[in-house]
Formats: C-alpha cells, sequence, structure tokens
C-alpha cells in the first residue's frame, strides 16, 4: 500500500531530475510543478522499489535539506514532530524520556545504516506492515500535519492515512507528526520473523493515559494497518487500580487479567473464522494462524505489563 499521491509511469524519453529545495514550502512548489516527481527523504524502502524495477519516478524531490523536518518541539501539550526524524534520533534518551515507545520502535528499526537513514515520515507514507513506528503512532493516535500548495496545511489523523480513509493529494508532503505528551507508562514489543533479523512477524504497542483512565493498543504486521482492539482497550481499563499506576512497585492489574487482555487481544486481530452458510462447523485456523495468534496474545500481555510495572 503506498500513501503516496498517484505519479504517471516513467517516459523512457523524459530526463529525470533531481531537485533540492530548502524549505517544506519549496518542495511543495517542486511536485506541484513536477506531478511525475517523487519525494525521498531516507530512502531506505524507495530505493528498493526502484532498484528492482517496480518504480520509476520522472523526478525526485528531495527532502534532506530541510531542517525544520530533522528536528522536533512541544507545542500545546503535544510534540511537534519532523517527518524526517531519523530512527537513530528517535532512539536517544532525551527523545525517549517524553516517546518511550516511539523511541522504542525506532531502535527496534533494523541495523545502524536503516536506523541512520529511515525516516518517521517515511515510515508512514511507505505504510508497510511491518513498520515499526506505525503501531506507536496508532496508540499514541498522532495526527499528521500536511503541507500543501500556497502554505496550505491540514491535519489527518495518521490512522486514516494508513486505513486509505484519506490520501495524500498530489503535491503534498507530510511535514510533521502531532503526538500527545502523555507523561505516562508507554511499551512496544515485537517478534521477529524467520525471514530477516528486524522484521516484525508481529508488534505491540501499548499506552496508558491515567488522566482519562485509558489504555490503548495497537497491534502491527498482522495486517495491511496497525488493529486497535478497542472493546479489549475498554475492559481491561475498567479492571486498573488507577490509583497506583504511577506508583513504582504497586500491583494496578491481577496476573490473571493481564493473560485474559493478551488473549483477548490476540482473538480480536485473528478472530476464528465464521460458520458457514449452512451452519457447518467453521473450518479451523491454520498452524500457522494460530501460531501467530500465541505471538500477538504474548506480545500483549507483556506490553501491557511492562507499561504499568
Amino acid at each position: 500500500m503506498s500513501t503516496h499521491a498517484p505519479h504517471a509511469p516513467h517516459s523512457p524519453g523524459l530526463r529525470r531530475s533531481v531537485v533540492l529545495p530548502a524549505t517544506l514550502d519549496e518542495a511543495v512548489a517542486a511536485l506541484t510543478e513536477m506531478p511525475a516527481a517523487v519525494p525521498v527523504a531516507g530512502g531506505t524502502d524507495l530505493m528498493v522499489s526502484v532498484n528492482s524495477g517496480r518504480l520509476r519516478p520522472a523526478g525526485l524531490v528531495s527532502l534532506a535539506r530541510i531542517s525544520e523536518l530533522r528536528g522536533w518541539e512541544y507545542q500545546d501539550g503535544h510534540g511537534l514532530l519532523g517527518a524526517g526524524l531519523t530512527h537513530a534520533r528517535m532512539g536517544r534518551p532525551d527523545f525517549a524520556a517524553l516517546f518511550p515507545a516511539l523511541a522504542a520502535a525506532a531502535r527496534a528499526a533494523g541495523p545502524p545504516q536503516i536506523r541512520n537513514a529511515g525516516t518517521l515520515g517515511g515510515n508512514v507514507v511507505t505504510a508497510a506492515p511491518t513498520g515499526d513506528t506505525l503501531p506507536v503512532l496508532a496508540a499514541l493516535e498522532a495526527v499528521l500535519v500536511i503541507a500543501g500548495s500556497e502554505g496550505a496545511r491540514r491535519e489527518v489523523p495518521v490512522s486514516h492515512l494508513l486505513a486509505g480513509m484519506e490520501m495524500l493529494r498530489p503535491g503534498e508532503v507530510i511535514g510533521h507528526l502531532r503526538v500527545p505528551l502523555l507523561h505516562a507508562p508507554q511499551s512496544f514489543l515485537k517478534a521477529t520473523a524467520r525471514t530477516g533479523p528486524s522484521r516484525a512477524q508481529a508488534s505491540a504497542a501499548v499506552v496508558l493515559d491515567p488522566a482519562r483512565r485509558g489504555v490503548r493498543c495497537a497491534i502491527g504486521a498482522v495486517a495491511p494497518m496497525p488493529l486497535r482492539p478497542l472493546e479489549a482497550e475498554q475492559w481491561v481499563a475498567s479492571l486498573i487500580d488507577w490509583s497506583v499506576v504511577m506508583d513504582k512497585g504497586a500491583s494496578a492489574l491481577a496476573p490473571e487479567a493481564l493473560e485474559a487482555f493478551g488473549q483477548y487481544v490476540a482473538m480480536a486481530c485473528i478472530p476464528d473464522p465464521e460458520p458457514t452458510v449452512d451452519g457447518e462447523a467453521a473450518v479451523e485456523l491454520p498452524p500457522a494462524a494460530l501460531h501467530l495468534r500465541r505471538t500477538v496474545a504474548a506480545l500483549a500481555r507483556r506490553a501491557l505489563g511492562r507499561a504499568l510495572a
């Protein structure tokens, strides 16, 4: 799935060009002028597609020189994160102190060369199911700040873009992500597949919101987009002793409830097959799906346990 605005296929007679804008508005202007061009930041996913022949852009608009995309700042109880933040930068202690789950996901994103080049915005635009930051952004209910022509800015929930409910329009670029500063425990865990040491088979992000007495959980890599088990979130939030959540060493939830939460999440994300129309028993899940369900249950249980620890 791609959340880029659609671009024209490369014509053999068209000379490719690379534009290096210095500001976000210059990047938008360049993409508006060259509708067949593609924006590029770290290029960790884009260049794989180019090198394999799946993508032949007529031009590239590099976002590497736009300084406003590489930093972050406080704004009205939120962090305004530049889309050009690299995974390596997000893994540093100062960032991790405010966005611990996002920092943990960034540190798990792959080898150093990938973390040094790959960016937060690129993770969102590529929308690969195994993108490590995506379930964290979904659990945090992050909002995208999208730059358009003539200085226009619009905001879209990250979940809408990942689900295809909203798409980037021609000439638009993701400039920033607005993420709430919850000052509360968060966690991220993933299980890697045999196909690679860093590619997630499943991942889980859990975010606590004591002010609203809420639990937000998102499961990654098991579907085209992160899944939010809303009923499981509401159920476990009603069982937590919120008065002790922020007290270290206090037990806010019984072990049995943690176990049940994991099972609840796993069943919501990987449900049993529906019965057939004629009333016959549904076909059982294949062994691979059952194994994945057990993996999701363990990740969800451990992620919530860590957040409450």
